[in-house]
């Protein structure tokens, strides 16, 4: 009998354990629809571009931010008597006359390029919306600045107000005017003779944003204003206008960058000096000097970049608020 009763715990015990092992998970396996190869390129495709964006933007703004604070020269390695606090923007506040001449000008180049070169910019576009003849041969010459550098820009305008030979001089002599103006040199007018420079530039840019917008409005909306007896001008502005409204907010914020990042023209008409000032020529002619005043610059540069982040950070807001929406 107790032999028994031992032959038979081997066989429970072998049951309960078989019973523990039909009750407890099975160990699932996990399959991935990528490769490895694929994990990797789509790796690289991510951290290549992130790395030279570190590198390349957010690196050198971090590092201006930190240098603002500091009266480095670039020539010495950076020591703690390099760092004076917000000393640079108080000087930039109170004594360093050029940076308010820069904030202006600024804001003067914006005004002009909002409402003077932008409107032109849609004006043109609405022309062409309507399938004149010729219209691709308009949209050519008018789009063609566009394609060139701002240097190239200023340099062809410098050639156009020059006093020699250039051709605004020449008619201007034409017309009897024994001494024409000094374009590029008189500090009184030099900065709008730039801004004749950056509006033909920015027109053709609004222009062609402009024109893509409108030909993708619905031709049923445009039916039905003129169903409703509207006319052209009427539909625009009561109808097409409205519905090109997350175009106009681009075109406000390009617009904004634009005014914002004007350096080419000025810089090489003479070197953002003697009227010209703007706050990305003052960056440079006090980061690359004689003096090398790289903290103050930078300073500046900070400046310019928060007032940078203003347009695109509504931009964005915008953007975000209507995908919710």
């Amino acid at each position: 009998m107790t032999q028994a009763r031992e032959d038979t715990a081997p066989d429970r015990a072998g049951l309960t354990a078989g019973r523990a092992g039909a009750v407890a998970p099975r160990r699932r396996r996990h399959y991935s629809v990528l490769t490895r190869r694929d994990k990797i390129l789509l790796g690289l495709m991510v951290g290549i571009p992130l790395f030279l964006d570190l590198i390349f933007i957010w690196g050198p703004a971090i590092a201006s931010v930190i240098l603002s604070f500091t009266q480095w020269n670039g020539i010495h390695g950076l020591t703690a008597t390099d760092w004076v606090g917000l000393g640079n923007y108080e000087k930039l506040w109170s004594s360093y006359a050029p940076f308010w001449e820069g904030v202006k000008h600024n804001v003067l180049w914006f005004l002009v390029l909002m409402f003077i070169a932008t409107p032109i910019g849609m004006f043109f576009a609405i022309l062409l919306d309507r399938e004149m003849r010729g219209s691709r041969i308009y949209q050519t010459i008018f789009y063609m600045p566009v394609v060139l550098s701002l240097a190239i820009v200023g340099l062809i305008w410098q050639l156009q107000y020059s006093q020699d030979n250039g051709m605004i001089d020449s008619i201007l002599r034409g017309f009897g005017w024994s001494t024409p103006p000094d374009w590029f040199g008189d500090p009184s007018i030099n900065l709008w003779a730039a801004l004749v420079a950056a509006s033909w530039r920015h027109v053709g840019y609004i222009m062609v944003l402009y024109l893509a917008g409108l030909k993708s409005v619905d031709p049923s909306l445009r039916e039905a204003a003129a169903i409703d007896g509207a006319n052209g001008t009427q539909t625009y502005l009561h109808v097409v206008f409205w519905v090109m409204m997350p175009i106009n907010t681009v075109i406000v914020v390009v617009t904004s960058i634009e005014a914002l990042r004007a350096f080419d023209i000025a810089y090489i008409i003479n070197h953002g000096k003697n009227g010209l000032e703007l706050l990305s020529t003052l960056i440079t002619n006090n980061s690359i000097s004689e003096a090398s005043l790289i903290g103050f610059g930078s300073a500046i540069a900070v400046v310019l970049l928060t007032i940078s982040l203003v347009p695109i950070v509504t931009f964005l807001t915008r953007i975000m608020r209507e995908e919710r929406e």
